[in-house]
């Protein structure tokens, strides 16, 4: 059977892409393991109520993780930063995470390069499991605590 037998309906481009839908996960399983250890998993299913983990699964502090457990986090090139970062594209005080009833968010403050979340430049955004937060060159993923999250 060549693609002359088969209608132009049936046939598709063998150089198109191809879109597949998630397969449910088990409902006992609180976090993607997409691109983390075991270790990684174990700890973001630990997290203390209404606090958050951000992990460097890429960039140049690869493996770095940073809990979120206070009201307010703020990440900056300042060495009194609560999270520290040591490069010239992130600003002294660059963005703050904060705690609401809802979970984080992440806001821009006024940093000269911006914060991104999943790509697209925000000056506030609320987070969600999986979210990608690029502060300068590094590229930080928000898991929220299992309870929090759901």
């Amino acid at each position: 059977m060549g693609i002359e037998s088969t209608t132009p309906e049936q046939w598709q481009d063998p150089t198109a892409t191809s879109r597949f839908s998630a397969v449910s996960a088990p409902t006992d399983a609180v976090v993607s393991s997409r691109g983390l250890t075991s270790e990684d998993v174990a700890t973001i299913n630990a997290l203390p109520d209404s606090s958050a983990l951000l992990i460097a699964l890429n960039g140049p502090n690869a493996g770095a993780r940073f809990l979120l457990n206070a009201d307010s986090v703020v990440v900056g090139r300042h060495t009194k930063a609560d999270i520290f970062l040591d490069d010239v594209t992130v600003s002294r005080k660059h963005a703050v995470f904060e705690r609401g009833a809802e979970g984080f968010s992440v806001r821009d403050l006024n940093s000269l390069n911006g914060t991104y979340l999943n790509m697209e430049q925000v000056e506030s955004a609320m987070l969600h499991d999986g979210d990608e937060v690029r502060i300068g060159k590094y590229q930080l993923t928000y898991y929220g605590a299992p309870k929090v999250a759901q």
